[in-house]
């Protein structure tokens, strides 16, 4: 059996514009060269090829991992969310029927909590709107909306876009009966939205943001939104400071005991803490302060080993026949490695949103500490351990598939600098070129992929026709390269879930039938 080391350059595409091309602009003489000698395509990695709704939504690294460990596509997030609101089943649900119930027994106040934007990446805040009509329609009287703002699956500088949506649709809503409003809000790199444990503070920020209206008060979200950009000329969205809106001084949406909380992100990496913030009894992760008594839930269940939250609004996909599960029924020893930023997504993601590995015994994971500073300061981030994690795998002779992720070419595409994501993807290659003499002094077999674009469109026209930054993830199709071993490419198109079973191949063993068909012959 050959083995297999399959590296994903994260958020490493093929660009159709040409507009802000990082990974062509780059210095890339190894994947130059593999593109040049090895048998390669092109593959698809967002849209219906990883479960989303249609092909105007981008990929994101979660489904992207999910649909290259499990080799199907499943309906994900965003799809599964609008397939519930169009058939009425998240309000039969039993946790909105609770934290709904909960409302009117108390005559308590309905919060909402999540990205404010239409990236179809964290949230849609078409799902949000739906939410709150939902509640008017139940009965519940008062809502307040927490809002995040994005800047980063979205164009960088469009948080007043979409709050005039929300204001918007909610005067429509607002009678007599019925009150919403915006209460609190920040940009999601500065407040709420970490992920992997890696920055509490963030998180406790925006718990006191949220939970008792603590910060700097506003008459409107747009004030606020309006006066962080005067006082931060450049600032793009997702970095704006946290802020509440006031009405006569206090804060219109502070928690109280018997109100009820829905946090409407559907991905699971970005909830996590906010919800053992909520919906841990023994949190530790800081001071919540005299919290008060509230009911929580998550648009989903964001980790199901965890039962994290214990209520959630849809049922997440049930992935099932993983690559991990195949390996393990194999006696297949596997080695997987990343950086903070992106470990959850070589396992947690990759075994199918599971937290728990199929096998203590013949699976093992690395995680090796992120730097906690800006990515465009250290654009390099953690390539060179990653990879001398894996040139130490692989000569170890101890596993027979090694998979790792190198997140360079998505964390620091996402700050919008074109010049540090340059050198981040520079990083990757110089990455690619280490490996090569351990793979052919060992005989193994290197992959190579990605699981969405972004570094490959660092810029975009406005609907003006004007140039701007973007930070967001593209929908180009990633690249698929195989060296050290004589394949063939099939004929026909390919996605992210064709993967799997193409490694299987590689590894001279017959894929698991419920597998999408292998990109080789």
């Amino acid at each position: 059996m050959k083995n297999i080391v399959l590296v994903v350059m994260d958020g490493v595409g093929k660009s159709t514009t040409g507009l802000g091309d990082a990974v062509t602009l780059a210095n890339t003489p190894t994947l130059d060269r593999l593109l040049a000698t090895c048998p390669h395509t092109y593959i698809k990695a967002h849209g219906t090829a990883v479960g989303l709704p249609s092909d105007d939504d981008m990929g994101n690294s979660e489904v992207g991992h999910n649909a290259l460990g499990c080799g199907q596509v499943y309906s994900q997030g965003a799809k599964l969310v609008e397939e519930a609101i169009e058939s009425g089943d998240i309000f039969k649900s039993s946790a909105w029927t609770t934290l709904k119930d909960n409302c009117l027994d108390n005559n308590s106040t309905m919060h909402f909590i999540g990205l404010l934007s239409d990236g179809n990446v964290h949230s849609n805040i078409g799902h949000l709107i739906a939410l709150i009509k939902g509640a008017k329609n139940d009965g519940v009287k008062r809502v307040r909306v927490h809002v995040l703002l994005d800047g980063r699956d979205v164009p960088a500088t469009s948080a007043l876009t979409y709050v005039d949506m929300l204001e918007s649709a909610m005067a429509d809503l607002n009678d007599g009966g019925f009150d919403s409003k915006i209460a609190s809000g920040g940009g999601r790199m500065t407040i709420t939205m970490d992920r992997y444990f890696a920055n509490w503070d963030m998180v406790k920020n925006g718990f006191y943001t949220h939970v008792y209206g603590e910060g700097k008060g506003y008459a409107s979200a747009t004030e606020a939104i309006e006066s962080a950009r005067a006082e931060n000329p450049g600032m793009i969205d997702q970095d704006l400071p946290a802020f509440v809106v006031v009405d006569n001084g206090a804060p219109v949406g502070a928690m109280k005991d018997g109100d009820s909380v829905i946090l409407f992100n559907f991905r699971g990496d970005r909830a996590i803490e906010l919800s053992m913030a909520f919906d841990n009894d023994e949190f530790d992760g800081f001071d919540r302060g005299d919290m008060p008594k509230v009911l929580y839930a998550g648009m989903l269940q964001y980790d199901g080993d965890l039962g994290l939250p214990k209520r959630f609004l849809v049922e997440p996909p049930k992935i099932k026949h993983t690559l991990s599960e195949f390996c393990v029924n194999h006696g297949i020893n596997s080695y997987a490695v990343s950086e903070t930023q992106k470990y959850g997504h070589v396992t947690y993601f990759w075994n199918g949103n599971r937290s728990e590995k199929f096998s203590n015994e013949l699976e093992t994971w690395e995680e090796i500490e992120s730097d906690k500073v800006s990515f465009d300061e250290r654009p390099w981030m953690k390539s060179a351990e990653v990879t001398d994690a894996v040139i130490k795998a692989v000569e170890s002779g101890k596993y027979e598939f090694i998979r790792c992720n190198y997140p360079n070419g998505d964390m620091v595409g996402h700050t919008g600098s074109l010049e540090a994501t340059i050198i981040g993807v520079e990083a990757v290659d110089l990455a690619l070129n280490r490996l090569l003499p351990v793979i052919d002094k060992t005989g193994s077999i290197l992959v190579i992929t990605a699981d969405h674009g972004n570094a490959d469109e660092m810029l975009e026209k406005n609907k003006k026709g004007k140039v701007a930054v973007r930070t967001a993830h593209s929908l180009n199709p990633v690249p698929f390269i195989i060296y050290g071993a004589d394949a063939e490419i099939a004929e026909g198109e390919f996605g992210l879930s064709n993967v799997a079973a193409t490694v299987a191949k590689l590894m001279g063993l017959e894929p698991c039938k419920a597998w999408d068909r292998a990109i080789i012959k």
